[in-house]
């Protein structure tokens, strides 16, 4: 089975983390701006565990609609995840909400990828929370994901720039920074 293994970081100097990226060999794409609708499964709230649910999102990237479904399986950056391209959004998300989801957070970012060997680098400015980083490496086997993350972690301190780790998805990010009663 594939699962998506990633490592994310609050940023509080994107420029340098540019330059210490590029250094490393990283040639950034223009930035692309990425409207997500995240879904959880119905029976399931924030404050419960993510591991073994399931979650959809669907994005529009360009005019592109895709679909998605993860499963979080060691925790909740480490997911088996499927995705398809759509024709209709809100066919597709009519479709889900058929399928027994609901929407939970919208997150807005403008995202810049680069690879490094088997890394994919993203630099995400998410509206209304700021500047992230994550590295996303696709992994088949039994291998460890708290294994591959720390080699993720283990990478990203060797750029010299600070980077706040962060261990939650950012519909949970959006979600607790919501005022009280939101």
């Amino acid at each position: 089975m594939l699962r998506e293994i990633e490592v994310k970081y609050r940023v509080t100097d994107p420029p340098a983390l540019t330059r210490a990226l590029t250094a490393r060999g990283a040639v950034f794409s223009e930035p692309a701006r990425q409207d997500d609708q995240a879904y959880a499964v119905n029976g399931w709230t924030y404050g419960q565990s993510k591991v073994g649910a399931a979650f959809a999102r669907l994005r529009t990237e360009n005019g592109r609609h895709t679909f998605c479904v993860k499963k979080p399986l060691e925790n909740e950056l480490a997911c088996a995840e499927h995705e398809t391209e759509v024709v209709e959004r809100e066919a597709m998300h009519a479709a889900i909400l058929a399928m027994g989801f609901y929407p939970t957070t919208r997150i807005v970012k403008t995202r810049r990828t680069a690879r490094i060997e088997d890394m994919l680098l993203c630099l995400d400015e998410v509206d209304g929370l700021g500047s992230f980083f994550e590295i996303e490496v696709l992994v088949d086997g039994a291998r460890s994901a708290v294994e591959v993350q720390r080699e993720l972690d283990r990478f990203a301190h060797t750029l010299g720039v600070e980077l706040v780790r962060s261990t939650e998805t950012y519909d949970s990010l959006m979600r607790a920074a919501l005022p009280v009663g939101g």
